[in-house]
């Protein structure tokens, strides 16, 4: 990961981008995306609007997009019947859409755009990009190793005391991550900006498969990904959130 910090005075955020061109993709200033997960309290309504605000600093636009795929299907692997998975997974989509839509009204800035993965089904390019990391799975161990590492701290936080997940489990975790995946690739290509920057309060563990080799799947070169995260003088509230 790249050492230089990107931050504000008083800093709300501080910004690493993952690489000197993650860094120049950051500098254009053309698109921030910050994906949510059903589930996370991290991302609080406050949160998100502070992390707007923030980001109106630095970047033209900002987009939302919360993953709505496959979260009954890593209920139903944790033993939930069918019916039960499907009527938790949707209250989870339902209230994570809720506090992003509150955080964006606090916000108050019409540059940003939410939007639900389910929205890219029918989109050829999240279509292409979906083909290129089924792919990767079955032929590029590096990618496939690390997007199961990803699932498996995905995971973590389901399993009791932290055991290993099941067979099936880790399977429903890789599709959840899977349909994701396609902003860490070529948000470009799927929101229609120059460039973006994709970000997350933690490095992941595809981060530097995505972003750090020259072969492979890999992020396109108008892509670049940071690890965004409350500053120090957020720190304590952050902790205790």
């Amino acid at each position: 990961m790249s050492d230089s910090l990107i931050s504000t005075k008083p800093s709300t955020f501080e910004a690493r981008p993952f690489s000197d061109r993650c860094r120049q993709v950051w500098e254009r200033g053309d698109h921030l995306l910050i994906g949510v997960s059903p589930g996370n309290s991290y991302f609080s309504p406050q949160r998100i609007s502070e992390l707007i605000l923030w980001a109106r600093e630095f970047f033209d636009s900002v987009d939302i997009v919360y993953a709505d795929l496959h979260v009954d299907t890593q209920f139903a692997a944790f033993g939930y019947t069918p019916e039960h998975a499907q009527r938790r997974a949707a209250k989870e989509i339902k209230t994570t859409a809720r506090r992003i839509q509150r955080g964006v009204e606090e916000a108050g800035w019409e540059a940003v755009r939410v939007r639900a993965v389910s929205d890219f089904l029918a989109d050829a390019r999240y279509d292409q990009l979906r083909f290129a990391i089924e792919e990767g799975l079955r032929g590029d161990p590096v990618f496939r190793q690390a997007a199961e590492g990803m699932a498996r701290s995905f995971l973590a936080g389901r399993t009791p005391d932290g055991a290993e997940p099941t067979a099936e489990q880790l399977a429903a975790g890789l599709r959840y991550i899977c349909a994701e995946l396609p902003f860490f690739l070529d948000t470009p290509g799927l929101l229609g900006v120059p460039t973006s920057v994709s970000c997350y309060h933690v490095e992941l563990p595809l981060t530097p498969v995505l972003f750090g080799r020259s072969e492979g799947l890999r992020a396109v070169p108008q892509q670049a990904y940071a690890v965004v995260r409350p500053g120090v003088a957020s720190a304590p509230r952050a902790a205790a959130a």
